[in-house]
């Protein structure tokens, strides 16, 4: 995590959570997940450092399912999430928990879902996931990203981004501040990408507690999407309004 907003009021982990299910092998990983096994597009939600077990990523996970993709939420962070009761934890654990490595790992991830007939794959990630997604993304792993509160991720970073990509910052920021934001987008229009940056008020928080924070961050789920074609002809349809809008709405 990156900010003390981060890693405030953590969420009660759940590993039965959900409506989904969990694979104990996804890719060489164990993994939650939620929707029709035989959709041609899926979406890979890659955890912050709470981990696969929050309540709210799967709460995610499963609604975007409900648009037809099928959706990966893997345990990358190998039940070792973020402990906010050790002081020392913050540093201690970004050093243990590379997310070049989750880069790697998400890899046979992916593999896997090719190799049972998903012919179109997006990502998404929320701050330290932000930065896995931002690998995948360099890599010509995915056809589309979602990043919000983009921790760990720099200009250089998105100057390499090869898919349509929507970046979700937000006015309180320290990590990701709405300068660097703007940065981010100036890079994407230069390149002339496909791309929606938007900068949100207050902060974005995590995939924490619904019940014991107020919501910070303005839904924008209804205020329209970017598409990339239809779900049903084999191209993904992510919708980033809608996602983002799932994702910035829950309070840490």
């Amino acid at each position: 995590m990156a900010c003390s907003q981060c890693w405030e009021n953590p969420p009660a982990l759940d590993a039965a959570g959900g409506g989904g299910r969990v694979l104990v092998d996804f890719g060489g990983q164990q993994a939650y997940v939620a929707g029709s096994a035989d959709s041609k597009a899926a979406v890979l939600l890659v955890c912050d450092a709470f981990g696969f077990e929050a309540p709210n990523l799967r709460k995610i996970a499963d609604r975007v399912a409900l648009s037809g993709y099928f959706v990966v939420v893997p345990d990358f962070i190998h039940r070792d999430p973020y402990q906010p009761d050790n002081p020392n934890n913050p540093g201690m654990w970004v050093q243990a928990h590379n997310p070049l490595e989750a880069f790697e790992e998400a890899k046979p991830i992916i593999a896997a879902l090719k190799d049972k007939g998903v012919s179109t794959i997006g990502a998404a990630g929320y701050c330290w996931g932000a930065k896995v997604v931002a690998e995948l993304a360099k890599a010509h792993e995915i056809q589309a990203a979602v990043m919000l509160h983009p921790s760990f991720v720099t200009v250089d970073d998105i100057k390499e981004v090869k898919c349509p990509i929507a970046i979700l910052g937000a006015e309180i920021d320290k990590t990701s501040p709405p300068e660097l934001v703007k940065q981010f987008e100036q890079v994407l229009s230069s390149n002339s990408s496909q791309h929606h940056v938007h900068v949100d008020p207050g902060w974005h928080a995590a995939v924490g507690n619904d019940d014991d924070y107020p919501k910070f961050g303005k839904s924008m789920a209804a205020t329209g999407s970017l598409r990339f074609g239809p779900v049903d002809d084999g191209k993904l349809r992510l919708d980033i309004f809608e996602l983002a809008g799932e994702m910035t709405n829950i309070p840490c």
